[in-house]
């Protein structure tokens, strides 16, 4: 959670500062699939509000000033029993309530050219078939 720093734009040829946090879930921090998923496919993570999703997001918000960023990187779970697990749809849910507003969903594809196309390249703590992670851009609403 000490990761801020102040950034440096430059908007309509002004000078303006602005903060950033940047916050990484890794998927063995999530909390774990509960039994009542479907078998297989994709699912929300049940338990994620209260397992403290929504305390990170209000620290967060403390944190950041009126249209401060938070960049959150995350990516799937695949486990044997229950599949795929994508938690995006809870995490924007909890941000949302915490008083960020949602403005961009990025995909980083673990992978790299070969000829005319891309090989995956996951990264070694990877689930198997998990070829990209996701960077979702929110910034902080307050209201005067």
């Amino acid at each position: 959670m000490d990761a801020r720093t102040p950034v440096v734009t430059h908007g309509n040829g002004t000078r303006s500062r602005l903060s950033m946090l940047l916050a990484e879930l890794h998927p063995d921090v999530l909390p774990a699939p509960t039994d009542d998923l479907t078998g297989g496919a994709v699912s929300e993570m049940p338990g994620a509000m209260e397992e403290g999703w929504s305390g990170f997001f209000h620290r967060a918000h403390r944190l950041l000033p009126g249209d401060g960023l938070l960049l959150l990187a995350t990516r799937q779970r695949r486990d044997d029993d229950a599949g795929l697990t994508d938690p995006l749809g809870s995490l924007i849910a909890c941000a949302r309530t915490a008083g960020f507003r949602y403005l961009q969903h990025i995909i980083v594809a673990h992978a790299h050219p070969a000829g005319d196309q891309l090989v995956a390249a996951p990264p070694a703590d990877a689930s198997p078939g998990v070829t990209h992670s996701d960077l979702i851009v929110l910034s902080a609403i307050h209201h005067a």
